[in-house]
């Protein structure tokens, strides 16, 4: 019963991402600031450090209002290792493109999970 009510509270998308893929998923609706003035987004720059990246993904899949974490391919190749690693259910994590890095099946960290699963 516990486990039920964990996951009906999360009804937020959280993203790390470049510039033009946050501005299109805000524009969507998908940014909010909690009452902690946390945001569920990080716009991910040339500048950003790694363990800013690192801190964003460890916060926003430990967060209970999150139900998905998208996170832009060339990004999560940043920090792939923890990417890997992340098993849990809650919140879901998709690898997304953006516009300037096309998608690349062969570093989803899902789909390799996936085909390890069939053998494949």
């Amino acid at each position: 019963m516990a486990s039920t009510t964990s996951f009906k509270d999360r009804n937020l998308i959280a993203v790390i991402g470049d510039e033009d893929s946050i501005t299109g998923l805000l524009l969507a609706g998908v940014g909010h600031v909690n009452e902690h003035q946390r945001k569920n987004f990080l716009v991910v720059d040339s500048k950003t450090q790694i363990s800013s990246i690192e801190a964003a993904f460890q916060e926003f899949t430990q967060r209970k209002d999150i139900a998905i974490v998208l996170i832009n391919q060339h990004i999560a190749e940043k920090i792939r290792t923890t990417v890997d690693r992340y098993q849990q259910a809650f919140p879901t994590l998709l690898e997304i493109p953006s516009k300037d890095h096309p998608y690349d099946p062969s570093k989803d960290s899902v789909l390799k999970r996936v085909q390890k699963l069939f053998g494949e």
